[in-house]
């Protein structure tokens, strides 16, 4: 014969949920103990990424060799295209023609932004200038 727990509880007056709750809490006690013998094991060990990844190396580039004079020397003057430098560097242009008459300048925009770089117009200024004045916008 199969005795229901639950109509005999209700007969008793008590409510099923006693069940449940004797069940929740062997199942709490079960859970300590796992969690206990867990600790008991020793520390836990985590392997973690660095989400910056690996940065590449770096490469140095020595900076050119300093002019002694700027006299019939050719200056490049190269913009990145903020607003305005083109302006900056006719200044310049304007005061080497009053200071420096014998110094030539040379205006060039460089194709894209100021960390992109522009192989043809490096190929310019290395084969024909002999200085550079950049004006970078921030």
């Amino acid at each position: 014969m199969k005795i229901n727990r639950r109509k005999i509880l209700s007969l008793l007056g008590a409510s099923p949920a006693l069940l449940a709750g004797a069940t929740a809490e062997a199942q709490q006690a079960k859970a300590k103990t796992a969690k206990a013998a867990k600790a008991a094991a020793g520390p836990a060990k985590l392997e973690a990424l660095n989400p910056r990844g690996i940065p590449p190396p770096i490469t140095l580039i020595p900076m050119a060799p300093r002019l002694s004079t700027l006299e019939n020397k050719t200056v490049y003057l190269v913009s990145d295209g903020f607003p305005s430098a083109d302006l900056f560097l006719n200044q310049i242009s304007v005061w080497f023609k009053k200071n420096m008459p014998s110094v030539t300048t040379v205006y060039r925009l460089k194709a894209g932004g100021y960390g992109d770089d522009d192989p043809k117009l490096r190929a310019e200024i290395k084969d024909k200038g002999n200085a550079v004045i950049m004006a970078i916008g921030h």
